[in-house]
């Protein structure tokens, strides 16, 4: 992927899991147990977790996980969902601010903090989700609309004009590779490398081009 965002689905979307208010606490207990433990499962070892490892370490029978979540796809988009809404909002809340360049600082420098708070969320907005078409439809219009950000800090002279939108890409795969021991710890680096990353996006006087953009494509869920 490089400026060009993906094609919308047409398919169908993921089969409805039973909404948390409609469940007996047992039932919902063991829902929100399934969605720490994938949460902490896909952080640490990717989206290619089995199934059966997830039910596993959630104690719980898989006809059990799959009763809540029938597929993998609705598993991750669920277990990140808040975070999901948290970097729409990150980015709606740049697009508002009146200086464009400081709008597109802050979203870089919110959304590296957000991943790096749990690292599997970075594998879920990279994955290819054919059937979840709100998951998709909310991905694009979350990079659009950074997009639309980054056409107005080009236009105020303050962003490279050879940026794109695969370069977000690119940022959020590199932030997701950072290791740290201590949560605290990956905070700071994750602070630290989208300032470095806000230095090198600047637009400066005589500044050599950068490379062409490198295509970076979804990737199926495992």
């Amino acid at each position: 992927m490089s400026g060009q965002l993906p094609q919308k689905s047409a398919r169908l979307p993921v089969p409805e899991t039973p909404r948390p208010d409609t469940l007996r606490s047992d039932a919902r207990d063991n829902r929100e147990r399934i969605l720490a433990v994938a949460r902490t499962a896909f952080g640490a070892d990717g989206l290619g977790v089995p199934m059966r490892e997830i039910a596993r370490r959630a104690e719980v029978g898989p006809a059990t996980l799959y009763r809540r979540f029938p597929t993998k796809e609705a598993l991750v988009i669920e277990a990140f969902a808040e975070q999901m809404a948290m970097c729409t909002s990150i980015v709606e809340d740049g697009l508002s601010d009146p200086d464009p360049w400081h709008g597109f600082c802050t979203v870089i420098e919110r959304v590296c903090e957000l991943h790096a708070g749990n690292q599997g969320f970075t594998a879920a907005f990279m994955a290819a989700f054919p059937h979840a078409i709100d998951f998709t439809t909310t991905r694009e219009q979350t990079l659009r609309a950074v997009g639309e950000l980054a056409r107005r800090a080009k236009a105020a002279g303050h962003l490279r004009s050879d940026f794109v939108i695969g370069d977000l890409l690119l940022v959020l795969q590199a932030n997701s590779g950072v290791r740290a021991e201590t949560p605290a710890d990956a905070l700071l680096a994750a602070r630290r490398f989208a300032a470095l990353q806000i230095q090198g996006f600047r637009a400066l006087p005589g500044a050599p081009p950068l490379p062409p953009p490198a295509r970076l494509p979804l990737l199926p869920v495992g």
